[in-house]
């Protein structure tokens, strides 16, 4: 029996932290940016839920436009968040000056001293990567590896692209997986730029202009 989808790309609160966070980790922590950043293959997926509790938690769901995609595995069933998208308004700062200084402590715990300097560099090359111009950006997008193949992923997004063509706005994201440019192009993104970090992989960096 395929998955319901329950709700669309609804709004989170506080109380979602741990449900971005589990999906996120569930569908990102083989990415080349957490493979580098957590190398311990028995330990990454808690790191990176870790990293997404950190980031959704302070910034993206409190600060940020976090939404997510509900599914109940069958009538009758209680619904669970297979999709999160980590959105940032431009009039909103999710990774801001004050974000930083209470994440702080936790980002030295969990990512160590000897890649701490690297993922900072690699932090500040996505930002000044982005446009200047006022944009909606997409910090993360994840499905639950379940719920993969049923277009909850692309209703997702959709949902995002909407908000920004009903404001007349571009969108920008970016990448360390090569193998999810071709799903954003598909969506009307296309490549700007690519940034390559030494030992990590190439930072893909995807624009959809405005409608």
């Amino acid at each position: 029996m395929s998955p319901i989808v329950t709700a669309a790309a609804r709004a989170t609160t506080v109380d979602d932290v741990p449900g971005v966070a589990r999906v996120l980790s569930r569908s990102l922590h083989d990415d080349p940016l957490f493979r580098w950043l957590f190398p311990d293959d028995e330990l990454r997926m808690a790191q990176v839920r870790r990293f997404f509790a950190l980031t959704a938690g302070f910034g993206y769901v409190p600060a940020g436009d976090t939404r997510v995609t509900d599914v109940a595995e069958t009538t009758g069933a209680a619904p669970v968040t297979r999709a999160a998208a980590l959105w940032a308004q431009p009039t909103s700062n999710p990774e801001g000056p004050l974000v930083s200084l209470r994440t702080w402590p936790h980002w030295g715990a969990l990512i160590g001293r000897a890649r701490l300097a690297a993922f900072v560099r690699i932090f500040a090359e996505w930002k000044m990567a982005s446009p200047q111009e006022p944009h909606l950006y997409l910090a993360a997008l994840g499905v639950d590896p379940s719920a993969a193949g049923t277009g909850v992923a692309g209703g997702l997004l959709t949902a995002g692209l909407d908000d920004a063509d009903s404001q007349g706005l571009p969108v920008f994201t970016q990448t360390l997986n090569d193998k999810s440019v071709g799903f954003y192009e598909r969506f009307g993104f296309r490549c700007v730029h690519e940034v390559p970090h030494e030992g990590v992989g190439t930072s893909y960096f995807l624009l959809r202009s405005a409608s």
